[in-house]
Parts: C-alpha cells; sequence; structure tokens
C-alpha cells in the first residue's frame, strides 16, 4: 500500500494550520478559493460561503478556523500570518509579481491585522529556476518593478532567453513590502518540475498538468 502524500510545512507557520501541497494532497473541508487570473487583486475572505468569491490572486482572512488557498502547477505560492493570527496566501507568477499581488497581499493584511508589520511568509514548491527558461517580453515586463535587482534573478542561456529564479523577486517583493528578512522563508528541494514523483508541473506536463492545493487558517490570538 503507498504511503500517503504528505503536506510540506515550515517552522515560521508551526503555530497556524497550513500545508503546502503535494500530488494526492486533498483541500481541507470548506476551503476559500477564488478563481486566479496573474493579476494582483486581493480578497478578504470574511465568512465561509458555497459561492464563488470572485476572481483574485491572493486572499487574507481573520476568521479563526476558516481556510483559505490557492492552487499551482509552477507558479509560487506564499502563505502569511500575523502574530495575531491573521492569515493570506497569495498566487505569484511572473504576471503576478510584475503586477505587484507580494506587495498587494501585505497591504491588504495591514487592513485587517494591527501587527501586519510583524507578519511571515513562506515561499512553497515552485518551478526552479535551472527549469524555468523565459524570453524577452517577460523580462521586459518584470523589469519595471524589480529594476536594480532583476539581473542577479537571471542566467543568459541562449540569445533572447534565461533562467530565472522567481523566489528571488518574490522574496525582495516581500521585505520591501515590510517584511524583515528573517520572517521571509523559500522552501528548500521543492522544484515543481524537477520532481514529477511530488509535485505537478504545467512546464513539464503541458496544459494537462493538475494542481497542487496550498492552504492556510487562522486562529485566535
Amino acid at each position: 500500500m503507498s504511503a500517503a502524500p504528505s503536506w510540506l510545512r515550515h517552522e515560521l507557520l508551526s503555530s497556524l494550520p497550513h500545508g503546502f501541497g503535494a500530488r494526492g494532497c486533498q483541500p481541507p473541508p470548506g476551503l476559500m478559493r477564488a478563481v486566479q487570473v496573474h493579476g494582483c487583486r486581493v480578497i478578504e475572505v470574511t465568512r465561509a460561503s458555497d459561492a464563488p468569491i470572485g476572481q483574485a490572486d491572493a486572499l487574507v482572512c481573520a476568521v479563526p478556523g476558516l481556510p483559505i488557498g490557492i492552487v499551482t502547477a509552477d507558479c509560487l505560492p506564499v502563505l502569511l500570518a500575523t502574530p495575531s493570527g491573521v492569515v493570506g496566501a497569495a498566487h505569484a507568477g511572473w504576471r503576478g509579481l510584475a503586477a505587484g499581488v507580494l506587495d498587494a497581499t501585505v497591504a491588504a493584511l495591514a487592513q485587517v491585522a494591527r501587527d501586519a508589520d510583524r507578519a511571515v511568509a513562506v515561499i512553497g514548491p515552485h518551478i526552479g529556476a535551472s527549469c524555468y527558461e523565459v524570453d524577452e517580453p517577460v523580462v521586459r515586463a518584470l523589469s519595471q518593478r524589480f529594476a536594480g535587482v532583476l539581473d542577479g534573478a537571471l542566467r543568459r542561456t541562449r540569445p533572447g532567453h534565461f533562467e530565472i529564479e522567481l523566489a528571488r523577486l518574490a522574496a525582495f517583493d516581500l521585505r520591501r513590502a515590510g517584511l524583515a528578512p528573517e520572517r521571509v522563508a523559500t522552501l528548500s528541494d521543492a522544484c515543481t518540475a524537477c520532481d514529477a514523483e511530488r509535485f505537478h508541473s504545467y512546464r513539464r506536463d503541458g496544459p494537462g498538468a493538475g494542481r497542487l492545493f496550498h492552504y492556510i487558517s487562522a486562529i485566535e490570538a
């Protein structure tokens, strides 16, 4: 009998129910999700509902026990939490990063939590730089927001193409939004494209790729 799929967790979020999904991990009951569109809109979830909650690429929530989450298949899942137990979940591909989705998520946390300046954030399984080649239009789209740091996240592979380390840009944006460097972490050894046994990957498997669920729940302070 095969072992049950294991959620990935991180010590920065250890006081909260949370999980970064692998193949076979099923979302917790009542998980609240938006329709993701690779943008920067953030929705505050204030109650459980069976109805769709609209288009957005990030959610924040202060309702104890109500899980919020996102799905990915190479993009970066980012889970956030404040010491008072308010949480956020963001979907950040290159389009979302260029649009400022992580800055918007931290700003939305600050509207709900008095201690958003002490929030933590963890970047979950995503496609690693060695598996993710992009072209010059993608680099140009990122260059305005990440001027000065983008070059450090790129490695030229062939004319007009680069490997790109999205997690490096995400961590920079979270720190720029006000999170202390020691409060921003990235799960190690979790490249979705490299590890076909554990993860789904759009870049590897194409349009038929599955999706990974990631969730976090608020708790009482």
